[in-house]
């Protein structure tokens, strides 16, 4: 007898992977794939869409002749900031431009002019100045310097919509890709920004469907519902908002450590909250999701090789070390702030790393006190005024116990619990997709749920 499933393409800038969840939401399938880069017209590096394309068709039909498995549904859930261009029959246009391609200055300022001042601007859509990676850019970009092309152009897709439409035939737009940072969006009047309208670019951009809206399809002699895709870090998001009912912080932790408020009540920025590197996200129902992100895990890497090096231990060392009450005790005592550092910019850091200690592990607990430091006062500015007691934490910061247990010291007042999933934003996008309701038991019996009591102080 065949398996119901949920088929989920979730497409990172590195990794391809294909998933298979049960009514349950268990995950029974998985592989994955690894594209090389080709160039766009200009030599840049860009993601190599037609092997995609041709990827994604050739697992699902293979997947769908299974004789174990009976797909019910299918979802998408990819990285943001990336936009497909369609002409009137369908294809595609251009490369699709890498979000780390420069954009030349005179364009980016011409548009503050314009529609600007920029801290007005931004507190109203969420979005800083931040070239490729802000795809509202990207389309004035496109229309500025490639002028016969855009005029060629019938739709302008989000990454995860153009992946639903290689199988429905059907453009469409959804709110957590026009909410991520995109300046786009006036998260104040609920719609398309104004600028949007006056370069009349709402005119190829297509209807806007809730994420979780799906297309029921005859595919290949075969009954299939086809969701219309997810924004990586919205899906990420959902399985703790369907499952957790009063309000929480989300802090993913990784390379980027980001803090993330789906229950902000003010949805536009402050201007000191722009400065604080905050952006909005938005959710599958368009309401703002507030963050602000630090480089934490990237500086994490950079410091703990220099101890490593400094002290002579292992590379890897660091993963023995335990929280030690007492190590902490002498750290605060007399606390100053010693470590420069190389990916992040703080008012209190010295000018070059200085290191009083004997022995790596008071030194490492001193660094990762000034990083958590820094983390809480990130996880505060997406707090603001809201009312907010619960914490949760996932990613690679879960299993480094000195930064848990300080954090939850630091951050005494909130119920700290951390996650751990590896299915992230796929198990996200089957959930969109999937008509059953998460129980408050759903995190617990699928991402590990483990709760955290402050230490006492003695």
């Amino acid at each position: 007898m065949k398996t119901h499933v949920t088929a989920i393409f979730d497409i990172g800038k590195t990794n391809k992977k294909f998933f298979l969840f049960d009514n349950d939401h268990q995950e029974i399938y998985r592989e994955y794939i690894r594209f090389d880069e080709i160039e766009d017209e200009d030599g840049h590096p860009t993601e190599n869409l037609p092997a995609l394309q041709k990827w994604l068709k050739d697992v699902f039909n293979r997947i769908l002749d299974s004789e174990n498995y009976n797909i019910k549904a299918i979802n998408f859930s990819t990285y943001g900031a990336s936009i497909v261009y369609l002409d009137k029959n369908g294809n595609v246009l251009t490369p699709l431009y890498n979000y780390t391609k420069p954009i030349d200055d005179k364009i980016i300022n011409d548009f503050y002019k314009k529609y600007g001042p920029e801290e007005t601007f931004t507190t109203e859509t969420g979005s800083p100045k931040s070239g490729m990676l802000n795809s509202g850019m990207q389309l004035y970009w496109i229309k500025q310097t490639r002028p016969d092309v855009y005029k060629h152009v019938k739709y302008a897709l989000h990454f995860p919509q153009y992946l639903s439409f290689i199988f429905t035939g059907i453009p469409l737009s959804e709110y957590t890709s026009i909410g991520c940072h995109t300046s786009l969006w006036n998260y104040e009047t609920k719609d398309y920004h104004k600028w949007v309208y006056e370069e009349e670019i709402d005119k190829i951009l297509p209807p806007i469907v809730s994420t979780e809206t799906s297309i029921n399809m005859n595919y290949n002699g075969k009954r299939i519902k086809i969701g219309v895709g997810i924004h990586d870090s919205s899906s990420a998001l959902l399985p703790y908002v369907r499952s957790i009912k009063k309000p929480f912080i989300l802090v993913s932790t990784g390379t980027w450590s980001i803090s993330l408020n789906p229950h902000a009540t003010n949805p536009k920025l402050t201007e000191k909250e722009v400065e604080n590197e905050c952006i909005n996200y938005m959710r599958i129902n368009g309401k703002a999701v507030k963050s602000s992100r630090i480089f934490l895990g990237n500086e994490y890497k950079i410091q703990v090789q220099k101890l490593a090096k400094h002290y002579n231990v292992a590379s890897d060392y660091h993963k023995t070390v335990d929280f030690s009450y007492n190590l902490y005790t002498k750290i605060v005592a007399d606390f100053e702030h010693l470590f420069f550092w190389e990916s992040l910019t703080t008012e209190t850091m010295p000018k070059k790393t200085k290191l009083p200690y004997d022995n790596f592990e008071l030194a490492y607990h001193h660094l990762i006190t000034e990083l958590v430091i820094l983390q809480v006062e990130s996880i505060k500015t997406v707090i603001g005024n809201d009312k907010i007691k619960r914490l949760y934490v996932d990613g690679g910061f879960t299993d480094n116990d000195v930064f848990i247990r300080l954090l939850s010291h630091y951050l005494r007042d909130m119920k700290l619990k951390t996650t751990t999933s590896s299915l992230g934003s796929a198990l996200g996008a089957a959930i969109a997709i999937s008509d059953s309701k998460l129980n408050s038991k759903f995190l617990k019996d699928n991402y590990s749920l483990k709760k955290h009591v402050p230490f006492i102080i003695k």
